[in-house]
């Protein structure tokens, strides 16, 4: 009989590079022309295609990972053991960021739609709902907000659901099994598109929770499907012996988007009737094969290495969630601040970089030796003596906190 799968350390190098890009993909934003927080005064279409690369796959992978940590952390715990674990390290960093990490970034939003108020006088309305900021477009700001944590709440509510499913997914078959083979890339993108294809049409993605259904069928389903697939062994070795066609059909399927999106969108041509479902298969083909490709080379490559990198595995496991909880704040302040000094724009981009990711590691070193602060940033309670830099146990393997 196999011995039982204590950890999975390929996932918790996969989770670590999805929150580094996360954060870079943020600094993006400052920069592209899509809809955001706050805007350089240079912002333009440039880096968008290099964006476009990771947008239909990022949050879904980080789900997926975040399904198979919930998994390795149920299965130790009875469920009321579990939701408690679960929402000890979910529900303080969450509301610590609604009321004291964000407020900064919604503050330099409203100020860069004209608002002219101080930080003190803004608080004062958006910790009581009574601010009444509305935009140009007639859109209404609602506080408090969550922005970029909207993930932590999705995958606390998440795992609430998950919790009264246990019983009904330990009886399903085994996914290794079902989706073997061709199958292990059609099956999902076949269910990936028909939800972008019939859902997000009718609901859009707003991160409103309570009414973000078209998401929620993608990323409750990633969740779930990486709850199921933790400890079946047979899913990553398809994986691996997938990863090379998998990682062509997403280059492809990139490649063909990009050629699309600069005749047609860009180009004025006028594309053809079945044009726009042709590129939602195709984004939905990028994304799973990506996923795919991503999971097979991580689990080719990255479950074992020396002790230099088990020690930055181990601290960067610990480091990424409190990363995640600021980096956003750090990239709208600094980037509001060094857009007014009108640098070259190489160099504010490079000092944009570097103070977000200075800020970032700063913020987890300074929570990590603060008692009262560990939790707020999903922390354990007591600091983990085996985050030290050297290599021991178990202890820093893929855990919940997504």
């Amino acid at each position: 009989m196999p011995a039982p799968i204590a950890r999975r350390t390929d996932l918790d190098w996969l989770r670590i590079g999805a929150f580094a890009l996360l954060i870079f993909y943020h600094i993006g934003m400052f920069y592209v022309t899509w809809d955001w927080h706050v805007k350089s005064s240079r912002a333009g279409p440039s880096l968008e295609p290099l964006m476009l690369a990771t947008n239909p796959w990022r949050l879904l992978l980080l789900f997926i990972i975040s399904g198979a940590a919930t998994r390795f952390m149920a299965d130790k715990m009875s469920v009321g053991a579990f939701l408690g674990a679960r929402s000890w390290r979910l529900l303080p960093p969450l509301l610590f960021a609604i009321f004291v990490i964000v407020p900064p970034q919604t503050y330099y939003e409203v100020v860069a739609r004209g608002w002219s108020g101080s930080f003190g006088e803004f608080y004062a309305g958006y910790a009581t709902a009574s601010g009444g900021w509305t935009y140009a477009d007639g859109e209404r700001l609602i506080t408090p907000t969550y922005n970029h944590v909207w993930f932590v709440a999705y995958l606390f509510v998440y795992t609430l659901v998950l919790a009264g499913l246990r019983p009904l997914l330990k009886r399903l078959p085994r996914l290794s099994g079902l989706i073997a083979g061709p199958a292990l890339i059609l099956v999902p993108w076949l269910y990936l598109f028909a939800v972008r294809a019939l859902l997000f049409p009718a609901f859009g993605e707003t991160h409103a929770l309570v009414d973000d259904w078209a998401a929620h069928a993608v990323y409750f389903a990633g969740f779930v499907f990486g709850y199921a697939i933790a400890k079946q062994d047979g899913f990553f070795a398809q994986c691996v012996r997938m990863r090379h066609w998998a990682i062509g059909l997403a280059i492809a399927s990139y490649g063909v988007l990009m050629w699309a999106r600069a005749t047609y969108d860009q180009g004025g041509a006028e594309p053809p009737a079945w044009g726009p479902l042709a590129a939602v298969g195709l984004r939905e083909m990028q994304a799973w094969a990506m996923i795919v490709a991503l999971i097979g080379y991580a689990h080719r490559h990255l479950r074992q290495g020396g002790p230099r990198a088990e020690s930055a595995r181990r601290y960067l496991t610990d480091a990424i969630f409190p990363i995640y909880l600021v980096h956003q704040t750090i990239i709208v302040v600094v980037g509001w601040r060094l857009d007014a000094l009108a640098l070259p724009l190489w160099q504010e981009a490079g000092l944009l970089i570097a103070a977000t990711v200075a800020g970032c590691f700063l913020a987890y070193e300074i929570a990590r030796r603060i008692s009262w602060l560990r939790p707020l940033f999903g922390l354990k309670l007591s600091p983990d003596r085996t985050k030290k830099f050297e290599p021991r146990g178990d202890e820093g393997h893929i855990k919940g906190e997504a």
